[in-house]
């Protein structure tokens, strides 16, 4: 789901550029952009992880709760989005640190798997 805010800021901005009938200065792409590539890390980790049924079921659940309640805090308080966003982003630089970390070390499963 970590491709919701970006989406949503996105749809957000260019329905406030709409409204003023003013340029966002790219920010719409950059936003889509952000999105695109978080579709694209959940496509590849569901992919290399075979994702089973359970798994696609709360990647939907998920992204039907969080759209509208994110939808919603945005149009509030979209600060309050963006920060999120940001500790969104830093749990995924741990979470990869973690995955290199047992990709490289002997002895688990990860390493097993990947020596292959």
């Amino acid at each position: 789901f970590a491709g919701v805010p970006g989406f949503l800021a996105a749809m957000f901005r260019h329905f406030r550029s709409l409204r003023t009938l003013q340029r966002d200065h790219g920010w719409i792409h950059t936003l889509l952009e952000e999105a695109e590539n978080e579709r694209m890390h959940l496509l590849c980790c569901m992919q290399m992880f075979k994702a089973g049924p359970v798994t696609r079921l709360l990647v939907l659940a998920a992204q039907l709760f969080m759209t509208p309640f994110l939808a919603a805090v945005y149009v509030v308080k979209p600060g309050a989005v963006h920060r999120f966003v940001g500790y969104l982003e830093e749990t995924a630089c741990l979470t990869y640190a973690n995955i290199i970390h047992q990709v490289e070390t002997p002895g688990t499963p990860l390493n097993a798997e990947w020596s292959k």
